[in-house]
């Protein structure tokens, strides 16, 4: 087995690295606004309106971030979105800085925030596939979505500290950790525009859409995470577990948010050093199953242990799904419209986080949360098995390499 870099080129590795720096930022900036917003104002209501904000530019800007990312250079469209990124955080050091707090400023920097990740996200995405040789896709998936969940694992704790420490200023310190990608971003190659068809009308721009209703492979792996992620996800009733059912203290709490990440960390290292899987169609469908399963072990488990080793499963699982259907989506779409449906993608994503989180929450509110948990298992579960039966081209892809983005399975030429 190879060595998870090894493998890669030098252009590769500054991709990655920046990956990390960006995903740090992304994570800090979270923490750090959730608690200086409610340290000031003390009203959920202004909490809760940060991550509108920033969600807002994704749904508005869906269409044209992607039309953008197939007619311009990637590599610009990723140095400026990280650009503006910096920008946005100097913005709210600034503001944060300021002797009199101005909140309407600070929400506007969050929209710029939101509105640089609405770019930065199908941008980057688009820009791995024309990286790395299409043999290699996967493990060089498998290594981003890798330095994603670290960052999600560490960086909230490295914010927790360096509030702790330097307060407000960790607005600073935020601009010159985001700021390194632009730099890293300088060292990729200069890739020709995907397209040279300079059509502005509507067909173009809602062409990524055009092609998802051609393409059972890539519209199948955008639905299935859709559907799963925002009827099934637990992540948002952790708290109330760990309080109400667990019966454990803040350290048991973080545990319990720890071990879905440590489970996609350490199984997306594996498959970065594994050989290309074959049946991977069979193969996603097991580990859909799988996560459903231990989201119902997870509802009513009442025991520390089980519940860790449940969301352990849960985020391992996961990390292969990610891989497998991350591959089929870039090596399903043509170059020249990878940026649109990786738009459409990032949207789905976005709508499956963050109204999977207001779903579970809603509901564990109206039932409690154990029923809640199991109503999320089952329908996973029902979904896999939907999606087994509806999404045949799926089903029967032995590897990812056989994937023709020109003429995909059972489907005419787009």
């Amino acid at each position: 087995m190879n060595k998870p870099f090894e493998t890669f080129s030098g252009p590769v590795i500054s991709f990655l690295l920046a990956r990390i720096a960006f995903g740090l930022s992304m994570q800090m900036v979270a923490v750090a606004l959730g608690w200086h917003i409610y340290e000031a104002t003390n009203d959920a209501f202004k909490l809760a309106l940060v991550g509108l904000v920033f969600v807002l530019p994704i749904f508005l800007f869906f269409f044209l971030t992607g039309y953008v990312i197939d007619r311009f250079k990637r590599k610009s469209i990723l140095i400026t979105a990280t650009t503006i990124d910096g920008i946005a955080f100097l913005g709210m050091a600034l503001a944060f800085g300021a002797d009199e707090l101005n909140l309407v400023s600070i929400y506007f920097f969050i929209f710029v925030h939101g509105l640089a990740h609405a770019f930065f996200t199908p941008a980057q995405a688009a820009f791995l596939a024309n990286l790395v040789d299409p043999k290699i896709l996967p493990k060089a998936i498998a290594l981003n979505s890798t330095m994603g969940h670290l960052a999600t694992t560490v960086g909230p704790f490295v914010a927790g500290l360096l509030i702790t420490v330097i307060d407000r200023n960790v607005y600073w310190l935020m601009c010159a950790i985001v700021w390194m990608c632009p730099l890293l971003y300088l060292y990729l190659p200069a890739i020709p525009v995907p397209s040279s068809d300079n059509s502005r009308n509507l067909k173009a721009v809602f062409a990524g859409l055009t092609y998802l209703r051609a393409n059972s492979m890539v519209l199948g792996a955008i639905m299935l995470d859709l559907v799963i992620v925002l009827l099934g996800s637990v992540i948002a009733l952790l708290p109330i577990y760990a309080v109400d059912i667990l019966k454990t203290d803040a350290d048991g709490l973080g545990l319990l948010r720890a071990m879905p990440a440590i489970g996609s960390v350490l199984v997306g290292i594996t498959l970065s050093r594994m050989a290309p899987m074959n049946r991977v169609g069979q193969k996603l469908f097991l580990v859909l199953v799988l996560f459903s399963l231990s989201t119902l072990v997870f509802a009513y488990s009442e025991i520390l242990w089980l519940s860790c080793l449940a969301l352990f499963v849960y985020g391992a699982v996961d990390m292969v799904s990610v891989n497998i259907r991350m591959s089929m989506v870039q090596l399903g779409t043509p170059n020249e419209l990878r940026g649109r449906v990786n738009a459409v993608n990032a949207l789905c994503t976005s709508t499956s986080n963050h109204m999977g989180t207001f779903r579970a929450g809603w509901i564990a509110s109206i039932i409690g949360p154990v029923p809640t948990a199991a109503i999320g298992g089952v329908v996973a579960l029902g979904i896999s098995v939907w999606g087994w039966l509806s999404f045949r081209s799926i089903r029967e892809l032995d590897r990812i390499a056989d994937i023709n983005p020109e003429t995909p399975v059972g489907q005419e030429k787009y």
